[in-house]
Protein backbone atom coordinates (compact mmCIF):
# COMPACT_ATOMS: atom_id res chain seq x y z
CA UNK A 1 0.00 0.00 0.00
CA UNK A 2 2.92 2.71 1.24
CA UNK A 3 4.36 2.01 -2.26
CA UNK A 4 1.22 3.07 -3.97
CA UNK A 5 0.84 5.82 -2.17
CA UNK A 6 4.24 7.08 -3.68
CA UNK A 7 3.86 6.72 -7.36
CA UNK A 8 1.27 9.53 -6.74
CA UNK A 9 1.77 13.13 -6.06
CA UNK A 10 -0.05 15.94 -6.84
CA UNK A 11 1.33 18.59 -8.89
CA UNK A 12 -1.23 21.01 -9.12
CA UNK A 13 -4.98 20.99 -8.12
CA UNK A 14 -8.32 23.31 -9.36
CA UNK A 15 -10.11 23.98 -5.98
CA UNK A 16 -12.12 26.57 -7.67
CA UNK A 17 -13.97 23.93 -10.10
CA UNK A 18 -15.56 22.46 -7.19
CA UNK A 19 -17.30 25.62 -6.24
CA UNK A 20 -18.07 26.78 -9.71
CA UNK A 21 -19.20 23.54 -11.41
CA UNK A 22 -21.42 20.53 -10.48
CA UNK A 23 -18.26 17.76 -11.52
CA UNK A 24 -19.95 14.66 -12.82
CA UNK A 25 -17.73 12.35 -15.06
CA UNK A 26 -14.11 11.99 -14.67
CA UNK A 27 -11.54 10.96 -17.05
CA UNK A 28 -7.78 10.79 -16.66
CA UNK A 29 -5.61 11.83 -19.32
CA UNK A 30 -1.98 11.32 -20.43
CA UNK A 31 -0.25 15.36 -21.35
CA UNK A 32 1.81 15.70 -24.33
CA UNK A 33 4.82 18.04 -22.87
CA UNK A 34 7.80 19.74 -23.94
CA UNK A 35 11.26 18.54 -21.57
CA UNK A 36 11.45 21.97 -20.15
CA UNK A 37 7.30 21.81 -19.18
CA UNK A 38 7.65 18.57 -17.88
CA UNK A 39 10.67 19.55 -15.47
CA UNK A 40 8.48 22.68 -14.50
CA UNK A 41 5.29 20.62 -13.86
CA UNK A 42 7.47 18.09 -11.45
CA UNK A 43 8.53 21.50 -9.28
CA UNK A 44 4.77 22.00 -8.89
CA UNK A 45 4.73 25.27 -11.57
CA UNK A 46 1.63 24.49 -13.10
CA UNK A 47 -1.71 26.55 -12.39
CA UNK A 48 -5.26 25.12 -13.49
CA UNK A 49 -7.19 28.15 -12.60
CA UNK A 50 -8.57 29.57 -16.09
CA UNK A 51 -7.76 26.21 -17.63
CA UNK A 52 -10.42 24.58 -19.31
CA UNK A 53 -10.12 21.21 -22.38
CA UNK A 54 -12.17 21.22 -25.92
CA UNK A 55 -12.23 18.51 -28.40
CA UNK A 56 -11.21 20.25 -31.62
CA UNK A 57 -10.49 18.15 -35.10
CA UNK A 58 -11.56 15.03 -32.89
CA UNK A 59 -8.31 15.68 -30.41
CA UNK A 60 -8.55 16.90 -26.96
CA UNK A 61 -6.58 19.83 -25.71
CA UNK A 62 -6.00 21.40 -22.85
CA UNK A 63 -6.03 25.04 -23.30
CA UNK A 64 -5.06 28.13 -20.54
CA UNK A 65 -3.23 26.09 -18.68
CA UNK A 66 -0.21 27.96 -17.10
CA UNK A 67 2.61 25.97 -16.93
CA UNK A 68 6.18 28.38 -15.62
CA UNK A 69 9.21 28.65 -17.40
CA UNK A 70 11.79 26.45 -15.98
CA UNK A 71 14.18 28.00 -14.25
CA UNK A 72 17.20 26.56 -15.73
CA UNK A 73 16.00 26.65 -18.90
CA UNK A 74 18.02 28.00 -21.62
CA UNK A 75 16.47 29.84 -25.17
CA UNK A 76 14.52 26.43 -26.04
CA UNK A 77 12.34 27.24 -23.05
CA UNK A 78 8.75 26.55 -23.15
CA UNK A 79 6.26 29.12 -23.60
CA UNK A 80 3.98 29.82 -20.46
CA UNK A 81 0.56 29.40 -21.27
CA UNK A 82 0.02 27.38 -24.56
CA UNK A 83 -2.54 24.52 -25.73
CA UNK A 84 -1.26 21.46 -24.83
CA UNK A 85 -2.75 17.68 -26.47
CA UNK A 86 -4.89 15.29 -23.68
CA UNK A 87 -4.21 11.87 -24.88
CA UNK A 88 -7.62 10.16 -24.28
CA UNK A 89 -8.92 6.29 -25.76
CA UNK A 90 -11.05 7.19 -29.07
CA UNK A 91 -14.30 6.12 -27.69
CA UNK A 92 -13.88 8.80 -24.38
CA UNK A 93 -13.20 11.89 -27.26
CA UNK A 94 -16.18 10.77 -29.13
CA UNK A 95 -18.67 10.37 -25.75
CA UNK A 96 -17.18 13.87 -24.43
CA UNK A 97 -17.40 15.53 -28.00
CA UNK A 98 -21.21 14.26 -27.97
CA UNK A 99 -22.00 15.02 -24.36
CA UNK A 100 -20.26 19.11 -24.54
CA UNK A 101 -21.88 19.54 -27.85
CA UNK A 102 -25.87 18.38 -26.69
CA UNK A 103 -26.11 19.02 -23.54
CA UNK A 104 -23.80 22.40 -22.85
CA UNK A 105 -21.33 20.29 -20.43
CA UNK A 106 -17.80 22.11 -20.38
CA UNK A 107 -14.73 19.79 -19.89
CA UNK A 108 -12.71 21.47 -16.52
CA UNK A 109 -9.14 19.67 -15.18
CA UNK A 110 -9.19 19.54 -11.95
CA UNK A 111 -5.95 17.73 -11.39
CA UNK A 112 -2.53 17.60 -12.37
CA UNK A 113 -0.59 14.71 -11.15
CA UNK A 114 2.27 12.16 -11.33
CA UNK A 115 1.71 8.63 -11.82
CA UNK A 116 4.51 5.73 -12.13
CA UNK A 117 6.47 8.82 -13.47
CA UNK A 118 4.01 9.78 -15.69
CA UNK A 119 2.13 13.33 -15.85
CA UNK A 120 -1.40 13.13 -16.08
CA UNK A 121 -4.53 15.37 -15.82
CA UNK A 122 -7.67 14.69 -14.41
CA UNK A 123 -10.74 16.00 -16.53
CA UNK A 124 -14.11 16.46 -15.55
CA UNK A 125 -17.41 16.76 -17.36
CA UNK A 126 -19.09 19.67 -15.48
CA UNK A 127 -22.54 21.89 -15.06
CA UNK A 128 -21.92 25.37 -14.38
CA UNK A 129 -23.23 26.61 -11.02
CA UNK A 130 -25.79 29.58 -10.91
CA UNK A 131 -24.84 32.28 -7.46
CA UNK A 132 -28.03 30.68 -5.40
CA UNK A 133 -26.35 27.23 -6.13
CA UNK A 134 -23.14 28.10 -5.05
CA UNK A 135 -24.90 29.86 -1.51
CA UNK A 136 -26.26 26.05 -0.75
CA UNK A 137 -23.47 24.10 -1.43
CA UNK A 138 -22.13 26.95 1.23
CA UNK A 139 -24.49 26.78 3.61
CA UNK A 140 -24.57 22.18 3.31
CA UNK A 141 -20.59 22.45 3.51
CA UNK A 142 -21.06 24.87 7.10
CA UNK A 143 -23.75 22.22 8.50
CA UNK A 144 -21.70 19.44 8.17
CA UNK A 145 -18.88 21.06 9.99
CA UNK A 146 -21.01 22.20 12.79
CA UNK A 147 -22.28 19.07 13.15
CA UNK A 148 -18.93 17.18 12.92
CA UNK A 149 -17.86 20.03 15.59
CA UNK A 150 -20.75 19.21 18.15
CA UNK A 151 -20.19 15.33 17.69
CA UNK A 152 -16.74 15.58 18.37
CA UNK A 153 -17.71 18.07 21.20
CA UNK A 154 -20.45 15.64 22.61
CA UNK A 155 -17.47 13.06 22.68
CA UNK A 156 -14.87 14.89 24.36
CA UNK A 157 -16.86 15.25 27.22
CA UNK A 158 -17.91 11.65 27.78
Amino acid sequence: MAGKEADFKILSDNRSASHNYFLMERFEAGLVLTGTEVKAARAGKVQLKEAYAAIEKNEAWLVNAHISQYAYGNRENHPPVRSRKLLLHRKEIDKLLGKTREKGLSLIPTKVYLKKGRIKCEVALARGKKLHDKRETERAKTAESEARAAVRASKARQ
